[in-house]
């Protein structure tokens, strides 16, 4: 490996470790009451080498949003691993609450840190639009394999908004209503096909049941 090689390498491995500190601070103390000055103090590096990599907070926010917008679009692709379009929504849902808890400060903090950073909120509008379409696309596929009913997915447009505004706020709720009891594993998901249910098909029920005793199964192997 060239010496330009090894230089690059601890770079990226420099960036990522601001990251992930971020990240960690985000969550903890929420991105309002967190500084460059703060994340470099909690790294042991001088204040200079941080901004070295990310000039300031919104360059370092873009940063950790373009990580999470790769890690969560694969899950909107349809995969060779889901024999239908339910059991893909379902590992979705399951890749959503794990993915809104790994970065629990954007969704918390979501309104205040579109209201500050423009080149943010640029970026999640897009995201948004691009998601609004996805969902078009996954409850599309729950019409062709008659696994709810209608004949298009015009007639889903407000439960499919309602479905988006649920996953956003989630998280929201849970410090709002501290005693609703949706704290556990599973909740979101539950109250997201809570939604879907009274539109299934009978093909539909038999599917839904199928997807959640299959993953349930796999959670008490685990």
């Amino acid at each position: 490996m060239s010496v330009g090689s090894k230089g690059k390498n601890k770079k990226l491995k420099t960036k990522q470790r601001i990251i992930n500190q971020a990240i960690a601070l985000f969550n903890k103390d929420g991105v309002r009451n967190v500084t460059i000055r703060n994340i470099a103090s909690e790294m042991a590096i001088a204040h200079g080498n941080l901004t070295y990599h990310y000039k300031n907070k919104e360059d370092l926010l873009l940063a950790i949003y373009g990580q999470m917008r790769i890690e969560m679009s694969q899950s909107y692709i349809l995969s060779k691993d889901s024999a239908t379009s339910f059991e893909h929504f379902h590992r979705l849902l399951l890749h959503l609450e794990h993915f809104q808890l790994k970065y629990r400060f954007f969704n918390l903090d979501v309104l205040e840190i579109s209201r500050t950073f423009s080149k943010i909120n640029e970026v999640l509008q897009d995201t948004l639009l691009l998601r609004r379409d996805q969902m078009v696309k996954l409850f599309q596929g729950f019409l062709d394999e008659d696994l709810i009913d209608g004949t298009s997915v015009d007639d889903y447009t407000r439960l499919r908004h309602t479905i988006r505004i649920l996953i956003t706020f989630w998280l929201s709720q849970m410090e709002v209503f501290p005693e609703s009891g949706t704290k556990e594993e599973g909740e979101m998901v539950a109250h997201i096909w809570n939604l879907i249910e009274p539109h299934m098909t009978e093909n539909g029920k038999k599917e839904f049941t199928r997807v959640s005793e299959q993953f349930l199964r796999y959670e008490e192997e685990v």
